[in-house]
């Protein structure tokens, strides 16, 4: 079973994905049942008539026993300036859901989809010191999408034609696209830009939550999308490489921190940090970007 804390937008839009594709089961789980439950019954009309799962709703954590994989969307408010601004609420509201997911379903994997991602995958696998392989926060595989719309969209060109767009570190104003591994076609994207270039595609990956925040409250299938991809692997025993936050102990030079960073995921979880080559510019901004983690997860554990 599939359990989502969580039964706004984004948790709602991965209930509908698992249920439409046959998935498995799926437990929506919210403070306010009735909301859980309104949106069960309807991703319910969604499931295909030869599926042999359902979809319920509630308020009690209790009914999570079983579940193999977590996924955590819940939120406090909406942030309208930057990701850390309901920063102590939503490491408040994580610690609880961590003692539930502790005490009712230990050997869960658990994606943390609710930001801040960095400082929340790190206070909760702190809080339940599960395994770090298994407390994973879905990210800057999001991000990574969007770099590669936004190369797209400057060349006029598919997806289809660009590799290797990467952003790791943080999933904040500090997130790193890494240019030095990207092919266009065969072509190194490095070697198409010049500096003002860079600079001005880093920031509209930064910024890209603000531009789609003109139009819409939020971002929702994008994350939904690279969610669902995660729990499909690991649900159907496959193996997936993206870039995903994990607790760091001494990879890029890093620990006490979560950030985004490759990794291959299967049906354990996380089964290989990978380590890639950067340039010195993308060494000294990831150092930044981690920094910049580790100033406000000190800042959290300052009012704890």
């Amino acid at each position: 079973m599939i359990s989502i804390i969580g039964s706004g937008q984004v948790g709602t839009s991965i209930a509908f994905l698992c249920m439409s594709h046959v998935l498995d089961d799926v437990l929506l789980v919210n403070r306010n049942e009735n909301k859980a439950i309104g949106e069960s019954l309807d991703i319910s009309n969604t499931i295909p008539f030869n599926s042999k799962f359902f979809i319920q709703g509630t308020s009690d954590y209790s009914k999570i026993v079983g579940s193999n994989i977590v996924i955590i969307t819940a939120s406090t408010g909406l942030y309208r300036n930057n990701r850390y601004e309901n920063t102590i609420s939503q490491v408040i509201t994580i610690i609880d859901i961590a003692k539930k997911i502790k005490l009712y379903c230990p050997d869960a994997i658990v994606l943390m989809i609710s930001n801040p991602l960095d400082v929340l995958t790190y206070v909760f696998q702190k809080e339940t010191l599960f395994s770090r392989f298994k407390v994973i926060g879905i990210a800057s595989s999001l991000d990574s999408s969007r770099f590669r719309y936004l190369i797209s969209e400057k060349f006029s060109i598919p997806q289809s034609l660009i590799s290797n767009a990467l952003v790791i570190g943080e999933h904040g104003d500090s997130m790193v696209p890494i240019f030095s591994g990207v092919s266009v076609d065969g072509s190194k994207l490095s070697s198409m830009l010049d500096v003002n270039e860079k600079i001005t595609m880093t920031n509209n990956i930064r910024n890209y939550w603000k531009r789609l925040r003109v139009y819409k409250s939020r971002s929702q299938f994008g994350i939904a999308k690279q969610t669902y991809d995660v729990v499909e692997a690991i649900r159907n025993l496959k193996e997936i490489t993206i870039p995903a936050s994990i607790v760091l102990e001494g990879e890029y030079g890093e620990n006490n921190v979560a950030m985004g960073v490759p990794v291959k995921i299967n049906k354990n979880g996380i089964s290989e940090i990978q380590i890639i080559d950067l340039n010195e510019s993308e060494s000294m901004l990831l150092k930044e970007s981690s920094q910049i983690i580790k100033d406000q997860l000190r800042s959290v554990f300052s009012n704890f």
